[in-house]
């Protein structure tokens, strides 16, 4: 006879009772605030009761729009008690893309931060929603904080399925139809993946709409505590890390560089941090061994996509740029519990060391585009998510992420891969960071571009960058321009921006041949 399964209870409902253990530890500071886990307990439960209270709960979508306050946190761990559906909006997509997610995932409340009021009104008044509810006073909009603060602190029973829609988060979203990516609460539900041997303080400098969320929930489901800062400054990471004890940070690799390469960095007292993650686009093995120089071996590479989660990792122990230094150049060996496979353009699986795109199998792939059953069918066939990167795997199970097919370069004489040429620009000494992309010409002809951001000591110039790559790639790698710039432009999620880039160098070529 099988013993009875025990109920079900959603990540929010995990991370709550860890809150219950001991209610007079801090776990989210702000600023100059710090809040306890009982009061943030009670300020979740509170809110649940709010929404409940405004007919939101099971088949409902909720959208918020906010940056990172305690308060916006909370308010989605209520939402997700009820069973709604969740769509976080990044608060720097323009207004044309957020009107077209909060139409199409048919929001019943937007929730805002008072902050985000002028965007929010400006938002509703082309897709109109059920309810405006604000996270305190506000021009336009019913003061959540204040309607939640007379009612019952009292647990609210979890009222989420493992099947419901727990997130809907969207990729692009700027033109077009958005391509929103649905995640259930049984996928998301365990959150005892970062518990180890250390207490966490986690450092959380990028948006909680994206993989900073994902980082305070493992957090606080592991007991830690967790640093909101609004947004990327280096000096303000460096004085974080060293005044609270940081022992847990996640960067991509462009905001990696620029701490790093910060005047503070050679000074500031790094010495708690335990882990310090990175990923969401490549990195240049150059510069990843710079960063084990200036922080320690701590680096950890994480490979995933919000399709289907994580994919693999590079261990610190892995990072080594003295005895494996090949490695830096690898995302690191597949998790457990994920299948990888290297397919040719028919779907032929192919042996090791042979170029070709990544096809993952794993328990955690979306269920699929919110309403797009075209473009679901088209990336998910017969259970494998088809992603969209090249790569191959060596004899070791390491697994090298070449490019986006997308980002591909067909040129006269075969591919170009705008990785490979990064990284070849990245390892001159005087170069601190590059993006390579591709541009047609005025004869429908693809192009090779590059821009470059120089150290602080210049020194670099074109035709010095040319002889290297004709040297070691080839004049088929060598960039149609290479142009020099201070920085380079960076998304919501904080990769570099190729769609920008492409755009400029489009219009240079428009103007060449006006």
């Amino acid at each position: 006879m099988h013993a009875a399964q025990p109920p079900f209870r959603s990540y929010a409902e995990q991370i709550l009772d860890h809150l219950n253990d001991a209610p007079e530890r801090e776990v989210l500071l702000h600023g100059e605030r710090r809040v306890s886990a009982g009061e943030f307990r009670a300020l979740v439960h509170r809110l649940a009761r709010a929404l409940k209270e405004r007919g939101l709960g099971r088949g409902t979508t909720v959208s918020l729009l906010g940056g990172n306050l305690p308060e916006v946190i909370a308010v989605r761990y209520a939402a997700h008690l009820l069973g709604c559906r969740v769509n976080h909006l990044y608060n720097k997509l323009s207004a044309e893309a957020q009107v077209a997610i909060v139409r199409d995932v048919e929001t019943r409340a937007l929730i805002v931060d008072p902050r985000y009021a002028d965007r929010a009104a400006e938002v509703t008044a082309q897709a109109p929603v059920a309810s405006v509810l604000t996270l305190g006073p506000a021009p336009a909009g019913e003061d959540l904080l204040a309607a939640a603060a007379g009612l019952s602190d009292e647990p609210v029973p979890g009222e989420a399925r493992p099947d419901d829609v727990c997130t809907i988060r969207h990729t692009g979203g700027t033109t077009g139809h958005p391509k929103g990516i649905c995640t259930t609460f049984d996928q998301v539900s365990d959150i005892r993946a970062l518990q180890g041997e250390h207490v966490r303080r986690q450092l959380v400098c990028t948006t909680v709409a994206h993989v900073g969320g994902m980082f305070t929930d493992l957090t606080l489901g592991a007991g830690g505590s967790v640093v909101l800062q609004e947004d990327f400054d280096p000096a303000a990471v460096l004085a974080a890390v060293e005044r609270e004890r940081v022992t847990d940070l996640f960067l991509l690799p462009p905001l990696l560089y620029r701490l790093m390469d910060h005047p503070d960095a050679a000074t500031t007292d790094t010495s708690s941090l335990r882990s310090l993650v990175y990923g969401g686009c490549q990195a240049s093995p150059a510069r990843l061994a710079d960063a084990v120089r200036r922080f320690g071996p701590v680096l950890l590479q994480f490979y995933g996509q919000s399709e289907v989660g994580g994919i693999s990792m590079l261990m610190p122990d892995q990072h080594d740029p003295e005895r494996r230094p090949e490695l830096l150049r690898t995302a690191g060996q597949v998790l457990p519990h994920v299948e990888v496979e290297i397919r040719d353009e028919s779907g032929r699986a192919l042996p090791r060391g042979e170029h070709g795109e990544i096809c993952v199998r794993s328990p955690h792939i979306m269920q699929g585009y919110w309403k797009q059953p075209e473009l679901t069918a088209e990336v998910l066939r017969d259970g494998w998510l088809h992603t969209g990167d090249v790569g191959l795997l060596n004899d070791e199970g390491f697994l090298t992420v070449v490019d986006r097919l997308k980002d591909m370069i067909i040129v006269v004489g075969g591919h170009v891969y705008t990785s490979e040429l990064e990284d070849l620009l990245n390892s001159h000494p005087r170069v601190l960071q590059s993006a390579v992309f591709g541009v047609r010409d005025a004869d429908r002809m693809e192009q090779v571009h590059a821009v470059v951001v120089a150290g602080p000591d210049g020194g670099v110039g074109e035709a010095e960058l040319r002889e290297l790559v004709r040297r070691e790639r080839g004049a088929m790698y060598e960039p149609a321009s290479i142009t020099l710039a201070d920085a380079l432009p960076l998304t919501e999620a904080g990769k570099p921006d190729k769609a920008e880039l492409r755009r400029a160098a489009a219009k240079r070529y428009a103007l060449a041949s006006a």
